[in-house]
C-alpha cells in the first residue's frame, strides 16, 4: 500500500511538473536510480549536467518525451533519485523499445545520436535504474 502511494504521489508530480494535466492513454515511466560518481565529480554536477545538457537533448532527440530528474523527499525512497518519463502513449515509447525492453531500429539511432552527451555524462557519473512504466486510465 505505501509503495502504491508513493507511486500515485509521483505520478501527480508527473502532471504538475509538465504544466499540464495527464491525458488518458499517456505513458508514465518511474525510474528509480542509483547514482554513481567518479572520483571527484559531485552530486551537483550530475545533476547540472542532467538539466543543462541530458534533458535537452533527450527531449530534442523525441519530441513527444518528457522527462525529469527527482529527489526523494519522504517516504520509502528519501534521498534516492528518480527519473519521471513521459510519453504521449504506448505506441510512442514502442517507437523506441520492443516489448522485450530492447531497442528498437529507432531507438539504436536515438542512442547513436545521443551517444556523446552521454559519454560526457558518464564522466560525471553513471547510473542503474529499476522501473515500471504506467498507463493513465
Amino acid at each position: 500500500m505505501r509503495k502504491l502511494f508513493i507511486i500515485a504521489a509521483l505520478l501527480l508530480f508527473a502532471g504538475l511538473a509538465f504544466g499540464q494535466t495527464l491525458q488518458k492513454g499517456n505513458l508514465i515511466g518511474v525510474h528509480v536510480i542509483t547514482v554513481d560518481l567518479k572520483p571527484g565529480a559531485t552530486l551537483d554536477q550530475y545533476i547540472d549536467f542532467f538539466n543543462e545538457k541530458g534533458k535537452p537533448a533527450w527531449e530534442n532527440a523525441d519530441k513527444g518525451m518528457k522527462v525529469f530528474l527527482i529527489k526523494g523527499l519522504r517516504g520509502e525512497n528519501v534521498n534516492e533519485f528518480g527519473m519521471i518519463v513521459q510519453f504521449k502513449d504506448e505506441a510512442a515509447r514502442n517507437k523506441f523499445y520492443n516489448a522485450d525492453e530492447s531497442l528498437t531500429e529507432l531507438g539504436i539511432k536515438r542512442q547513436e545520436e545521443l551517444a556523446p552527451i552521454m559519454s560526457e555524462w558518464e564522466k560525471i557519473g553513471t547510473y542503474t535504474s529499476t522501473y515500471t512504466d504506467w498507463l493513465v486510465l
